[in-house]
């Protein structure tokens, strides 16, 4: 039997970024139960994506009950619908075989991984004292986005001297602004810029100095993607809801390596359960960016265990 139901998750504080602001997290949680064993798993439809709860809980009960996790793959596309469905069914077949998910995976027993913390977009004045609040923290990534960003970059780099810092443009920046801001975020010692042009317009980067690392976010799904990122990026970053579940996201890394990026794996704003199976892709990534649940106010029951040595991998009664 699959069964999807919505939970919706306060989130500690609002979270901006260049196209909006929320104060929740909505999620499908589906829930796979054969022979009396129920596994579970996470998803959270994004608009960008042309997806909404309704159109992902309808594809997910489009599907066939004894559905397989090899069928799956054909049956949906990359997206949330098949990430909810996919993690899923790795957690039945753990909680079945009462092996956990990585030996099933043939990977090697997984350990915590350092987790960036993301501070929304907001004034500069308030980005700095954000800063400054979480300039304990070994990596911070910024939200930014907008043609204005050099004041934002400054007062994050003030309040917070010390830390690691990474940025997301989230496709807001156009060519200009992006060489524009170059020798500034080197000078600020940024680590890596994820997404700064929109994926459809990211021809332009073909041929542009990159001074700071540059990561494919909306213009890398799964690895049918690849392909397309020649000579614009460095670093792509792997997010189970891009990808369509582990399965995908495991052969992406691969594939990804292969052809010689860096891995980052990245999430939605969600709970635990749709970090757990990201914590397993996420050993040995150049960038860790799982840090949904520490912007939650309310979690799961069991949730994800966080501390100075990073994200942990989950508990079996959590996933996996």
């Amino acid at each position: 039997m699959i069964t999807v139901t919505r939970d919706v998750f306060r989130l500690a504080e609002a979270f901006t970024i260049s196209r909006g602001s929320r104060t929740e997290a909505h999620v499908l949680t589906v829930a796979i139960t054969r022979d009396g064993v129920t596994g579970r798993g996470e998803c959270v439809p994004y608009a960008r994506y042309d997806e909404t709860l309704d159109s992902v809980t309808a594809e997910i009960d489009g599907l066939p009950e004894g559905i397989t996790r090899a069928e799956l793959q054909d049956a949906l596309p990359a997206g949330a619908a098949r990430n909810a469905v996919d993690c899923a069914l790795w957690d039945l077949e753990a909680k079945t075989a009462a092996r956990p998910a990585w030996d099933l995976a043939g990977l090697e027993v997984p350990g915590p991984e350092v987790t960036a913390y993301t501070l929304s977009l907001d004034t500069p004045e308030k980005m700095e004292t954000s800063a400054r609040k979480h300039a304990h923290r070994p990596l911070l990534k910024i939200k930014l986005g907008t043609p204005d960003d050099m004041p934002r970059l400054e007062a994050v780099r003030r309040g917070a001297p010390d830390a690691r810092i990474i940025v997301d443009a989230n496709e807001g920046w156009t060519a200009q602004v992006y060489a524009d801001l170059c020798p500034h975020l080197l000078r600020l010692g940024v680590a890596l810029v994820e997404q700064p042009l929109p994926a459809g317009a990211d021809e332009a980067l073909i041929g542009m100095d990159r001074p700071v690392p540059l990561c494919a976010d909306e213009s890398c799904h799964d690895r049918a993607s690849l392909s397309a990122l020649k000579g614009k990026y460095d670093v792509v970053n792997i997010k189970l809801d891009k990808t369509g579940g582990l399965t995908e996201a495991l052969a992406l890394r691969e594939a990804a390596r292969a052809a010689g990026y860096d891995v980052m794996v990245g999430c939605m704003v969600g709970s635990s359960l749709a970090m757990a199976p990201a914590t397993l892709v996420a050993q040995g990534a150049e960038v860790v960016d799982l840090d949904g649940p520490l912007l939650l106010a309310d979690d799961r029951d069991v949730p994800l265990v966080y501390d100075e040595h990073g994200v942990h991998p989950p508990q079996p009664g959590l996933w996996g």
